[in-house]
This record gives C-alpha cells, sequence and structure tokens, in this order.
C-alpha cells in the first residue's frame, strides 16, 4: 500500500467508522454469535498475494462485526463504560503514524514530555494533592489498564516493605537471604468489594491476599476498624501486610471506602513500616474534575497511590490509565534496570524521565496524544458537562424504578450513574384456611423458638425466590438484544447493575431500559404465579 493508497483507504475507513457510529443504536447490543464461529468464515492461513483494502474492509461488515459486542452503543448500560470519541481516534491514528517504543527519553522527547505535562494537568482537574505531581517527588504515568497500575504499586510496595525490614542487615548476601524469606510472609490487603485485580496482583506478585470485610451495615464500605481487625489477625497468623487497595467507586455498587477513618488508623498500625495505600478509583474517578466530588481527594495526601482510566468515562479510547504516586523512588527502585543498551547521557544526567522505570514492560506507546486531543477539543467545561449530563441520568432511572416498589427493590445508589437493583418476587398466596394444625394454629400457640425459626426459614425462602427471579430476569433481557445489563452479588443477593455512561446515552435510551427492565419483570413474575399455584394472580 503506497500513500495514495493509504489516503483513499483511509478516507473508506473513516467513513466506514462514522456509518458504524450513526448507526450503532439499530444494531443488537450483544453478539449472539456462538462459540467458534469465526475460524470456519476465514481461509486456513493468510494470502500468498496481497488483497486490496476493498476486499479487507468487506470482511469487516461480514464476518466481523457479526462478532462484535457493542460498547458504544447507547444501550450498553453494562459493566462500566468504556468511551470513545473522535478526538481520541486521531490521537491513535497519530500515535500509530509516529509509531516509538518510546522506554526512555531519547527514543521520543516530545512523547515523554507531553505525557508528564497532560498528566499534571490532569493531577490539578482532579483536585489531587500537590504531592502527586511531577514537580515532587511523585507523578503520573499512564498504565495500560487499573489491574497494571496495580500490580505495579503492588511490586513497588512489595520491594519498599522489604528493604525496609532488611536494611539493617550489614551483610550484603544475609541481606538477600532475608528479603526473599521474609517475602513467603507477605500478604497484601483489599476490601471485599475492591475490585479481583488486587488478588490477581497479588498472585503475579507472589504473596498472599486477605480481604477486609466491607459490611453492608457500612453501606459495602471498608472502614480504620475493619483494617484494623484484619491486620491484627494476619499478624496473630505470622503474616506481614504490606499493602492495602482501598476503592473509589467499587464495581458492584460504586460504593467509597471510608478514607477519613483509613487515614487516621493508618499510623497507628503495629507494623514494621508504613502499609502502601493504593486509592482504586478506575471508573468513578473520573467524577473527582467536578468540583462538588472532590472532597473525597481530602485525605489522599495520607496514601500512597491512585489509579483512574480516562478510558471508561472520560471519552479517551482505551487504553488510557492514570496512575499517579506519591513518591516515584520505589516504584524506580523496584522496576528500573539499565543494562549497557540503555545507557545514554541524558538518562545518566538525571534531568529527564524515563517512564520504562515506571511500568513493568519495557516499551509504551504516545497515549498522552490523544489524552491531549479530547482535553483539548472538549475542554474542562465540555467533560464536566458530559459527566453531569449522564449523572442524572442514573438519577432518573434509580426514580423511576422506586416508583416501582412493588416490582424493584433498589439496593444501592444511584451513584456515579450506577444504580443497583433487585427484583421483588411475588407475594406467596395466602395460606388455606383449613389443614393440619399446623397450618391452623395461631401466631399466639407457637413457641418463641418455633416463631423466631419460621421467620428465618420465610426470609431465606423470600431471598431464594428474588435470586430466581432476579436472574431470570437479568438472563432474559440479555438474551433479548435490545439493552445489555450485567448483574452480581451483593450481600448475597443476585442484583442487577444498570449504569448510564455512554456518549450517546440521552434520556430516550434510559426509559427505554427502564420499560424493557419492567416489562421482563412482569413477564417473570406471572409465570412464577402460574408455576405456583396453577393460574394467574393479579
Amino acid at each position: 500500500m503506497d500513500a495514495e493508497q493509504f489516503r483513499t483507504a483511509g478516507y473508506a475507513a473513516v467513513d466506514q467508522i462514522v456509518e458504524y457510529y450513526k448507526n450503532l443504536g439499530s444494531r443488537r447490543v450483544m453478539s449472539d454469535v456462538e462459540p467458534g464461529y469465526l475460524k470456519p468464515l476465514l481461509p486456513s492461513g493468510p494470502p500468498q498475494g496481497g488483497e486490496k483494502f476493498e476486499e479487507i474492509q468487506k470482511d469487516i461488515d461480514q464476518k466481523i462485526m457479526p462478532g462484535l459486542t457493542h460498547w458504544q452503543s447507547p444501550d450498553f448500560m453494562a459493566f462500566f463504560p468504556c468511551n470513545s470519541s473522535y478526538p481520541g481516534m486521531l490521537g491513535e491514528l497519530y500515535s500509530a503514524a509516529f509509531n516509538a517504543p518510546a522506554f526512555n527519553w531519547i527514543c521520543g522527547p516530545a512523547v515523554t514530555e507531553l505525557e508528564t505535562i497532560v498528566l499534571d494537568w490532569m493531577a490539578d482537574l482532579y483536585g489531587l494533592p500537590g504531592c502527586y505531581k511531577s514537580t515532587t517527588e511523585g507523578g503520573g504515568v499512564i498504565q495500560g489498564s487499573a489491574s497494571e497500575a496495580i500490580v505495579t504499586v503492588m511490586i513497588a510496595a512489595r520491594d519498599r516493605y522489604l528493604r525496609d525490614v532488611t536494611k539493617h542487615i550489614a551483610d550484603e548476601k544475609e541481606r538477600e537471604d532475608a528479603f526473599y524469606a521474609r517475602r513467603t510472609r507477605l500478604v497484601a490487603l483489599g476490601s471485599a468489594m475492591a475490585h479481583s485485580s488486587t488478588q490477581k496482583a497479588a498472585q503475579i506478585a507472589g504473596v498472599r491476599f486477605r480481604a477486609v470485610p466491607a459490611p453492608e451495615e457500612e453501606g459495602y464500605r471498608m472502614t480504620g476498624s475493619t483494617l484494623k481487625e484484619t491486620v491484627a489477625q494476619c499478624l496473630a497468623e505470622g503474616l506481614e501486610p504490606f499493602y492495602l487497595t482501598a476503592t473509589l467507586g467499587t464495581t458492584s455498587t460504586c460504593a467509597i471506602d471510608d478514607f477519613p477513618s483509613l487515614a487516621a488508623t493508618l499510623p497507628s498500625l503495629p507494623l514494621p513500616t508504613r502499609l502502601w495505600t493504593h486509592i482504586d478509583a478506575a471508573y468513578a474517578g473520573a467524577a473527582l474534575i467536578l468540583p462538588e466530588h472532590q472532597h473525597h481527594t481530602a485525605h489522599f495526601a495520607s496514601f500512597d497511590s491512585f489509579n483512574t482510566n480516562m478510558h471508561k468515562w472520560l471519552l479517551t479510547n482505551f487504553d488510557a490509565s492514570l496512575l499517579y504516586v506519591r513518591a516515584r523512588k520505589p516504584l524506580i527502585d523496584a522496576l528500573s534496570i539499565t543494562p549497557a543498551y540503555l545507557r545514554n547521557a541524558r538518562s545518566d544526567s538525571g534531568l529527564v524521565t524515563d517512564y520504562r522505570d515506571w511500568q513493568i514492560p519495557l516499551g509504551r506507546r504516545f497515549r498522552s496524544l490523544k489524552i491531549w486531543f479530547v482535553l483539548r477539543t472538549y475542554g474542562v467545561r465540555g467533560l464536566r458537562e458530559y459527566l453531569r449530563n449522564h449523572i442524572g441520568l442514573g438519577e432518573r432511572f434509580a426514580g423511576w424504578v422506586r416508583g416501582r416498589g412493588n416490582l424493584f427493590t433498589v439496593v444501592s445508589g444511584p451513584a456515579f450513574a450506577l444504580t443497583v437493583v433487585r427484583v421483588n418476587p411475588p407475594a406467596p398466596a395466602p395460606a388455606p384456611a383449613v389443614g393440619t394444625k399446623r397450618v391452623t394454629e395461631t401466631r399466639d400457640e407457637l413457641s418463641a423458638a418455633d416463631e423466631f425459626l419460621e421467620g428465618k426459614v420465610e426470609e431465606e425462602d423470600v431471598r431464594k425466590k428474588g435470586d430466581e427471579i432476579t436472574k431470570e430476569v437479568y438472563e432474559r433481557i440479555n438474551a433479548g438484544g435490545k439493552i445489555m445489563l450485567t448483574s452480581t452479588v451483593v450481600g448475597e443477593r443476585y442484583v442487577i447493575r444498570f449504569v448510564s455512561g455512554n456518549p450517546q446515552t440521552d434520556q430516550e435510551h434510559v426509559r427505554k431500559a427502564f420499560d424493557v427492565l419492567v416489562e421482563t419483570a412482569e413477564e417473570v413474575r406471572g409465570k412464577m404465579l402460574e408455576g405456583a399455584d396453577g393460574r394467574v394472580s393479579g
């Protein structure tokens, strides 16, 4: 493909992408292909001779499109959003054209320096304490995902802890032996409602994991007291806590851990060195650009790192995960290796940033370009208006759900445009007036123990029926293809998550989702009543 052929193909590709976005609302949201659908549609190997782009482009529509779940659809209300925008796409196009691995400053000074600048811009927008900016001992770096960010800081935390607890050993060999021996006792902590990425990071880092309770009565939040209890239990087992993930916007309910009590508790923990505390704000961290949410950062100077994904809710194409550290030295100490072929005068001078030392891979893409494009195209006011619109849509949806209290229970939210819903099972039919003594005896005749047990059995029965009907409603909705939702389990109850965070989603789409939810819930409840007594009850 020469330059003119590229120009022609580029125009055609942009036209196809624009048409795709214009017609997203008419497509089934979730792909309904069967596993292995694609292999029979493709040849057994690549072509021996090159093909024209027109032929390749046809296969996008005919073979690839049927196997896509359309995350940019206005009817996609599952997981958390994964925003895309035209400015973000253009930034990716330029990045692909420049195509530099940019592992150190001399590989692309603009690649490094723009990243530093836009991350400092975003630190100010998020209302982060000054210690997270590049002008201090901290700074920011773009990672691929929040999961990658957690692995990165956990490794830094692990090595910082081990260096601190072995630094008194003078002999280098003995210190190294002690370093690796103590590693077997390390344990990473995370809220019971934290994303599974913390547990996965612990597996990768070769350490144990323990969950800190986040009870329902605390709003599914981790608190300083539950952290203190968990640390005490770990120490009693001979384990050494070194790392904690706290969350701003948990995956299941968008709960926010109790940052004030955590900050107050950390200095009092009976540990040989400070517990590295990371704030995972992968989704809800976007809302920190809104002044009305910046009070959440008040205690962040007491923590060690913070991460949020611009590719979730800030119109920046995947991947763009922003990781900030209060002190960059532990990160560099843990991840920096400089063989002879990577040495250069600029790096050796200490006057430049080499982001290869801030991440697990060596090479890295020019991801700051798309962030720069998005910030300049929408501006701060445009991004704030965008988020407030989605938060308002979430509040309307929750209001409609509460208005149908006969059908639904709002388990949590709305929080950051997320509402968690449970379908109410139909009320049981009245007990017959005739039958055994157990049926006809009065409540006064029951012993206190019988009454307690009967209440527990009834409560458990209602919970199971609620699980069954909620799961059935969820599965029918996704099978129908009009909208897409996700489910989870909160407080041992099966629930449905609804989040309104896509660029094309407006009130019409949210109302459509609510109507689909009501229609499906009424249909499933009717069938449950039919199955229970052979008739449809009103």
